[in-house]
């Protein structure tokens, strides 16, 4: 009997990178789809505040881990456009997060 190969290496783009530089609504929307179709998403946030969208809401999913944040948790927006997703924190404007 053949091995059945796993879900995500049957999806169209399973092996496929992206790099997601893009912020509150298209952008996200957008590499959340490509994250769907199997796209690997690296998404770059920015290294104080993240990306805007973490504090939209109601509604809130509470934060598991202590947090220096005045919200009370990450809003449900954010966590359903970026699900799929890796991410972190690089200032782009320094030298040295161009780098990376």
């Amino acid at each position: 009997m053949a091995r059945r190969q796993s879900t995500a290496a049957r999806l169209p783009l399973a092996g496929v990178r992206v790099l997601d530089m893009t912020r509150i609504l298209a952008g996200p929307f957008c590499t959340m789809l490509l994250g769907d179709l199997g796209a690997e998403i690296i998404k770059i946030e920015h290294p104080q505040r993240g990306d805007d969208t973490r504090s939209w809401g109601p509604p809130f999913k509470p934060y598991e881990r202590p947090t220096p944040s005045t919200f009370p948790g990450e809003s449900a927006y954010y966590l359903g456009v970026n699900r799929n997703k890796q991410s972190i924190a690089i200032d782009i404007k320094q030298p040295q997060g161009r780098a990376i």
